[in-house]
């Protein structure tokens, strides 16, 4: 193992993972157009071989294209190295339109799917990516626990969920891991959804903690971003907002100008500083990226400068909502389920 990466634990079930993941959508998908799959297959390697062994993906990447890399780039890695984590529930459709599926059924055809995409036997950490409001969880959370009892999956996460979900769910088998969006420019889950996580003893996955990029550059980011760049229609990178949400960064910048390191190691170094059981999942495309990242777990910061990060980042620091209206439908303050009493199988 590589020094520098330190192991944690997430959850009380027993997986153990890099203390900082690797979050690889933007390889394959929504982050302009796909990378080169030998160079993406060169990185995953690269972060492997860095310490960085939890791997971060989802059927609905691509689709499916994420996690058929994955699976080409772990071909010959030793299987219980890594700890691959993908996700089911979420579709898009033709029309673009996002809906969520927790159907009993459609779990067990997710999972299969992706165990061949990925090519192998079992998935380490597998979540349910949006919570399907029309469907008590207590059964899809039931299905699941299905494929662990066969093996099929060694661990069951939860994204975009509420705490009540957490808990219906976390009642049916314990959930290891609740992934959520969490960085200095989204705050607003450490209202209740991380307190609800820490009673229950279940790991915490932040993803996109470097504010889909905006901390390694600021309004040079929204400049160059591409047309099939989803970003481009997220109201924080709107031309309104960006003006105002660069007076962030500029402060970030400041600070970590003093502490010696770039603005994206500071604010990923924020995230490792939340506790020992918070896993941060950047994502990249470049190894000297990479590398940047991981080093940000060197970066030591003291209670005056947490707090002086706290006082800029405050939970309303950012200006517009983190996705555009038809995606925050799908996030956790709209992610309640109807009672299991309601469910009639179908």
């Amino acid at each position: 193992m590589a020094a520098g990466v330190r192991r944690i634990k997430l959850g009380p079930q027993g997986l153990e993972v890099s203390a900082q993941g690797l979050g690889c959508m933007g390889m394959s998908f929504s982050y302009g157009l796909p990378k080169p799959e030998p160079d993406m297959i060169k990185l995953i390697h690269h972060a492997i071989n860095s310490g960085i062994t939890h791997l971060d993906t989802s059927d609905v990447y691509g689709p499916h294209t994420n996690e058929i890399l994955i699976g080409k780039a772990l071909k010959g890695v030793e299987r219980e190295k890594v700890q691959i984590a993908t996700k089911f529930a979420a579709r898009m459709l033709p029309s673009g339109e996002h809906v969520a599926c927790g159907h009993p059924d459609y779990v067990r055809e997710a999972c299969e799917a992706s165990l061949k995409r990925l090519d192998v036997d079992y998935i380490d950490l597998y979540y349910v990516h949006r919570i399907d409001t029309t469907i008590p969880v207590e059964i899809t959370v039931g299905a699941l626990k299905q494929l662990v009892e066969e093996g099929k999956v060694r661990h069951i996460g939860l994204s975009e969920a509420s705490p009540e979900t957490i808990r219906r769910a976390h009642a049916v088998h314990p959930i290891t891991a609740v992934q959520l969006e969490w960085s200095l420019w989204t705050r607003d889950a450490e209202e209740v959804v991380i307190p609800t996580c820490r009673e229950l003893g279940i790991g915490i996955v932040s993803f996109s903690p470097l504010g889909r990029g905006f901390f390694a550059s600021g309004t040079k980011l929204t400049e160059n971003l591409t047309s099939n760049d989803f970003r481009k229609s997220f109201p924080r990178f709107q031309k309104e907002n960006v003006e105002h949400n660069n007076k962030l960064f500029e402060q970030v910048t400041q600070l970590a100008t003093r502490k010696g390191c770039t603005p994206s190691q500071l604010a990923l170094a924020w995230v490792h500083h939340q506790g020992d059981d918070v896993c941060p999942i950047p994502g990249t495309t470049k190894i000297e990226n990479l590398e940047s990242n991981i080093k940000a777990l060197s970066v030591k910061l003291t209670p005056e400068e947490m707090a002086e990060l706290e006082s800029i980042a405050s939970a309303n620091a950012a200006k517009g909502d983190r996705y555009p209206p038809a995606m925050m439908a799908h996030t956790w303050r709209f992610a309640n389920t109807p009672p299991l009493s309601s469910w009639k199988a179908t």
